[in-house]
């Protein structure tokens, strides 16, 4: 038995360091030269202990991979900042890690600030170097261009001075970091494929399917905003692959379809099901679609009250364009998934909300709001409100429990309202932006639409200041200036 652990140990450190094999690994000593001899280049500047420099390498070293042959050359290198390269770090401002920053040469160019794993990488970084549309001289050179899983666009022109090519390069710069461009004045090209004077966008062919069109061809003008709204509207198709680094690109009203989605290890599986979400999503061209990994966001199945997604089919979760949430309840079919669209399309379904229940009493002086009472409590109230977002392990918020206590206990003859909100276990409605804690709103009673947020000072008498100036009608016990007012002699 010791004789097999001692032959598989050396075979697994071998495969570890075979990892990182692709990656430069530079010293103060070698910076400037080796960067010097690579045209473009990728640094990470790191530290060994460091728990997120652990969790990219593997990322990183793949990526290095990946780019191997790429056009133009691209290299991954790493500097370790407490050993070796601790005057390089220093030169460039490194105080966290990893921090990674593009080379040109051995010049810095930019910082980077694209996604942390291999593909991201990789499409991130040929995004940044050379033109921002590659020039397709060959025929050849037109068809490798195209073979690739990624979605493609292609500009076809007699003369690359034109307006439209003109507006065509100021949209390749524009949105290098996301679409793959390629443009063309070459005749040979421009005869095989019977285009000139125009922009087609090309799907891969692992996202074809029989709904849509497997390539676009562009029939605006030449302005600039028309160009870039046919690139940025039609990119992802019907129903787009929604991933971690895009997830901000796909707008409400959107309709997302959550299942074992993986291009790499069973793109079959994967089309399956996205089939038969494009073919029922066509008929609904209002709302957005995407489909999703459900590992990768389980976070928003939380925010819909789903902790774990069981079974292959795909859990369909929606929100408006006032962002309400919605559950497609029923097993997924595509004749329950039609249903569902009808219905949401109608306003007939029933917004799923994330609250705590309703308290059985709540007759403090500061009001207790849930997901489920807010408009009772806030929006339809009639008063004037104070209301603080709060997270129970705040230490912010634990600070300003009892000030905000006895704000309540101040004003509990006046005409306004104070409300406390856990926004950790309950949805916060729209128009409130919560993004730390606590965090405060002013609501004026005749303003429900329009809550102020408050910037003031976190003491009573601020507070109560800040109450006293605005609320909607003065204050029985408080001047505008928040002062306190002495009673009359008829109420002694």
């Amino acid at each position: 038995m010791l004789g097999k652990c001692l032959i598989i140990l050396p075979l697994l450190l071998l495969g570890a360091l075979a990892e990182e094999k692709d990656v430069l690994e530079l010293t103060d000593d070698t910076f400037e030269s080796e960067l010097e001899r690579h045209e473009n280049t990728l640094v990470m500047f790191y530290a060994p202990w460091c728990g997120h420099c652990k969790r990219l390498k593997p990322e990183y070293a793949k990526a290095a991979e990946l780019l191997i042959g790429s056009e133009p050359p691209i290299t991954l290198a790493k500097v370790d900042c407490t050993e070796g390269g601790k005057d390089s770090c220093n030169k460039f401002s490194v105080s966290g890690y990893p921090t990674l920053k593009i080379f040109e040469r051995n010049e810095f160019r930019s910082d980077y600030n694209g996604p942390r794993e291999a593909a991201g990488i990789v499409k991130y970084m040929k995004s940044q170097v050379g033109p921002a549309s590659r020039e397709l001289s060959t025929e050849e050179a037109h068809k490798a261009f195209l073979e690739t899983d990624e979605v493609s666009v292609i500009g076809y022109f007699e003369k690359d001075s034109s307006p439209l090519s003109e507006a065509y390069h100021t949209v390749s710069k524009k949105l290098r970091e996301k679409v793959r461009f390629g443009h063309t004045s070459a005749k040979e090209v421009l005869d095989k494929v019977s285009r000139k004077n125009t922009i087609v966008l090309y799907r891969p062919k692992i996202l074809q399917n029989k709904f849509e069109d497997d390539s676009l061809v562009y029939k605006g003008s030449d302005a600039v905003s028309d160009v870039n709204d046919f690139v940025t509207k039609n990119y992802y198709g019907i129903a787009g692959v929604r991933t971690r680094d895009n997830s901000q690109d796909f707008k409400n009203p959107l309709i997302v379809a959550y299942y074992n989605v993986d291009y790499v290890k069973n793109t079959k599986g994967t089309n399956y099901w996205r089939n038969r979400i494009i073919k029922v999503a066509k008929d609904f061209p209002e709302f957005s679609f995407a489909i999703a990994a459900k590992d990768d966001f389980q976070h928003e199945l939380n925010d819909f009250g789903i902790d774990f997604a069981k079974g292959d089919k795909p859990i369909i979760l929606a929100r408006d364009a006032k962002s309400r949430k919605f559950v497609l309840k029923d097993e997924f079919s595509m004749e329950t998934f039609a249903a569902f669209l009808k219905d949401l399309q109608a306003g007939a379904l029933e917004p799923y909300l994330k609250s705590e229940p309703i308290p059985e009493s709540n007759t403090g002086n500061v009001k207790v709001a849930v997901a489920k009472n807010f408009d009772d409590l806030v929006t339809d109230n009639g008063k004037d409100t104070l209301i603080e977002f709060y997270a129970p392990w705040c230490g912010h918020c634990k600070k300003l429990a009892p000030v905000y206590d006895e704000l309540g206990e101040k004003l509990a003859d006046e005409d306004v309202e104070i409300v406390k909100f856990d926004a950790t276990a309950n949805d916060v409605p729209a128009p409130y932006d919560v993004r730390g804690f606590p965090t405060l709103y002013w609501v004026p009673k005749d303003a429900k639409d329009s809550p102020v947020k408050y910037e003031g000072g976190r003491e009573l008498e601020d507070l109560i200041k800040y109450i006293a100036k605005h609320s909607t009608d003065e204050l029985k016990g408080y001047d505008r200036k928040g002062k306190v007012l002495k009673p009359r002699a008829d109420e002694l």
